[in-house]
C-alpha cells in the first residue's frame, strides 16, 4: 500500500516525505493550486489522502529513486489497418481511415401551435446549414 501511495501521490512526497497532520494545510493547498480544486474539494482530496496515509506503513516502502527506470514491455508487433471495401475490391494497397466529423444539433423548439413558427425555424436552418 505504501508504494502505491508514494506513486499516487509522488508529488505531496517530494514536499514532505513522512507527512503528518500538522501539514494538512500544505497538503490542501497543493491540491487547490494543482488541480485548481474548490478549498472544499481541496479538503476532501486531503482526507482522502490522509486517510490512505492512514492504512500504509511507510517505514516499508522506499521512495522512488529518480535515476530508476522503469521495466520497458516488450515490443510488440504494430497492427496491420484493415483495408477499405473499395480498395480490397480494387486490389489497391490499403490507406489509413480518414478521420470524419459529425454535428450534432439539438434545437430546443418553443412550445406553440403556431406552425409558421416552425416553418420559419426549419427554413433557417435550411439555409444557413444545407445551403
Amino acid at each position: 500500500m505504501a508504494t502505491a501511495l508514494r506513486a499516487a501521490y509522488s508529488d505531496l512526497f517530494t514536499i514532505r516525505a513522512n507527512p503528518t497532520p500538522a501539514d494538512r494545510k500544505l497538503i490542501e493547498g497543493k491540491f487547490r493550486s494543482v488541480h485548481n480544486a474548490s478549498p472544499n474539494t481541496a479538503k476532501l482530496m486531503a482526507s482522502t489522502f490522509y486517510a490512505l496515509l492512514e492504512m500504509a506503513d511507510l517505514s516499508v516502502a522506499t521512495p522512488p529513486k529518480k535515476d530508476d527506470k522503469p521495466e520497458k514491455e516488450p515490443e510488440r508487433e504494430p497492427l496491420a489497418p484493415l483495408p477499405r471495401k473499395n480498395e480490397e475490391a480494387a486490389g489497391g494497397s490499403p490507406s489509413p481511415p480518414r478521420p470524419t466529423f459529425h454535428y450534432n444539433i439539438e434545437i430546443h423548439l418553443p412550445a406553440t401551435k403556431d406552425v409558421e413558427v416552425f416553418n420559419a425555424i426549419f427554413k433557417s436552418l435550411r439555409e444557413h446549414l444545407l445551403d
